[in-house]
């Protein structure tokens, strides 16, 4: 496994001032989700599909104000996403680091979702998932913009700079998970504990890999296989 390069970690990767305008942004992306949700409970509103092309591109438009503060402190993307596939057995290297994680971080979150007596994340999710065919294209789509841009956001930009502002890796870590679950908190206070725990999870990944790449994977297809799941389950 790589092991973290001080160097990398410890500088902020964009000024304060932008740091609080993601923050506000994530802020108006929860606050948004919590809306949406209530619409979709009560069945007002525009259509499912429209609720989906607005995360999409949410999503890239915040890793797109992302990229400029970095750029302004002489980094890229490239910089944030970490890692390289020179090779094949890169690629497949970091697809079966994506798939362990992915099955132990679900076993962790079952026996949470015991502790805390949660209900199945299907029921949480239930209400945004597809049902036709058009709309399971988009709920992949979704899916894969939130393994890489969410990825990017919460690890990739917001863990790098509470790590550089605190000087301890855990406190990052923690800071930007517990910002992860806030914005899912329209599927509940446990729900958004767990997926706060999720987001941990991914953030010890990203240190101790120095790069997004296997977490965007896991991201990716978590996301989709719970849409595509719940839509086959009986209502």
């Amino acid at each position: 496994m790589s092991q973290p390069d001080a160097n990398s970690t410890q500088q902020p990767i964009a000024s304060r001032l932008h740091a609080i305008g993601l923050m506000a942004l994530i802020a108006v992306w929860a606050y948004g989700g919590v809306i949406s949700a209530a619409n979709l409970h009560s069945r007002v509103g525009p259509p499912l599909v429209f609720y989906y092309l607005r995360a999409i591109v949410f999503d890239w438009l915040v890793v797109a104000y992302i990229v400029v503060g970095v750029r302004r402190r002489g980094g890229s993307l490239r910089d944030l996403i970490g890692g390289s596939w020179r090779r094949a057995g890169d690629f497949w290297r970091d697809v079966l680091v994506a798939f362990v994680f992915w099955i132990v971080s679900l076993a962790c979150l079952a026996i949470l979702r015991l502790a805390l007596h949660a209900k199945s994340g299907v029921h949480a999710i239930r209400f945004l998932t597809p049902v036709s065919r058009s709309e399971t294209i988009l709920w992949i789509l979704v899916a894969l913009t939130a393994g890489f841009c969410e990825e990017t956001i919460f690890r990739g930009y917001l863990q790098r700079q509470f790590i550089a502002w605190s000087g301890k890796p855990a406190i990052g870590i923690l800071f930007s998970a517990a910002l992860f679950g806030g914005v899912h908190a329209y599927q509940g206070a446990k729900q958004t504990i767990l997926l706060g725990v999720f987001g941990a999870m991914f953030g010890v990944l990203a240190y101790k890999r120095q790069s997004l790449r296997p977490g965007m994977m896991a991201h990716a297809w978590q996301d989709a296989l719970a849409g595509l799941v719940v839509r086959l389950l009986p209502k």
